[in-house]
């Protein structure tokens, strides 16, 4: 399989990911256990020969993707600790509040925060083969932007790499949240488990690490799924993205070299700055 195909196939398997309702028609289809023997060769041949970048660790050039206008030269958010107590107190406030307004029956007609990423932090990626950032075309549930800016971003510090659903789950078990009330309908609608749901406590995980970061082959592992974490409670990587690295740390700045701006057009993504330069791949 060419590695143009493959890298198309992830990103639509990426903006297919909805973790708001029940699972599309194609992911039904995907599930036959007929087309899943079908597809069983080329999944292990991925598997064992994946692209190089799919389950590299966290890599030094790291690109930020900013979707506003290229006029709009904001800096990158620099107060990661602020963030993440706002965060922590916002997703307290609303597991309290689903406690008491929601109807714990996973069926009903309620939804809410589906994402298990802190807000309000730097989200940086690596670049694919064709040296474009993972982060333009990898966007889950992409609400279809034509214009990026790319970002050049370095960061030092102590990275957990999350390479398998088991790593996320370790992750839960040692920074555990709960977060029941708040996802149980909208992680039953996309996995069909009704039971107790915990995310990682990232106030607490950034106590240790400096950033996570999600290996392409990690998010093919563990996004999208019920991951579970003991006999109670499970998790879902949600809101993610492959090779994205999430900064809990003030440790990430923006590195010396130009920002770019690309534009898709024919669902190609083209540096602006340089037209005559190689059209990256087709999605």
């Amino acid at each position: 399989m060419a590695l143009a195909d493959l890298d198309a196939a992830l990103a639509a398997s990426v903006d297919g990911a909805r973790y708001w309702q029940e699972p599309s028609g194609e992911d039904v289809l995907a599930a036959l256990p007929e087309v899943v023997d079908a597809l069983r060769p080329l999944a292990e041949a991925v598997a064992q020969h994946p692209p190089a970048w799919w389950t590299a660790d966290r890599r030094t050039e790291q690109w930020a993707i900013e979707w506003r206008d290229p006029g709009d030269s904001a800096s990158l958010e620099r107060n990661p600790a602020s963030a993440l107590q706002k965060w922590k107190r916002e997703t307290l406030a609303e597991e309290r509040r689903a406690e008491r307004e929601r109807p714990r029956e996973p069926t009903a007609n309620w939804s809410g925060t589906w994402w298990s990423t802190p807000g309000g932090l730097v989200p940086t990626t690596g670049v694919t083969d064709a040296r474009e950032p993972v982060g333009l075309r990898h966007v889950e549930d992409s609400p279809g932007w034509n214009i990026a800016t790319a970002i050049p971003v370095r960061g030092v510090g102590r990275t957990h790499e999350i390479h398998r659903a088991e790593d996320w789950a370790q992750l839960c078990r040692r920074f555990p949240l709960e977060v029941t009330a708040s996802r149980r309908h909208d992680w039953y609608r996309t996995t069909g488990r009704d039971g107790r749901w915990l995310i990682p406590d990232w106030q607490r995980v950034a106590q240790e690490w400096d950033a996570v970061h999600l290996s392409a082959f990690g998010y093919v592992h563990a996004a999208t799924r019920a991951i579970p974490i003991d006999d109670e409670y499970a998790s879902v990587v949600a809101g993610w993205g492959p090779d994205v690295t999430v900064w809990l740390t003030d440790t990430v700045r923006e590195w010396e070299g130009e920002r770019i701006v690309w534009r898709r057009d024919d669902d190609v993504w083209v540096r602006v700055d340089h037209p005559n330069s190689q059209r990256g791949v087709v999605l």
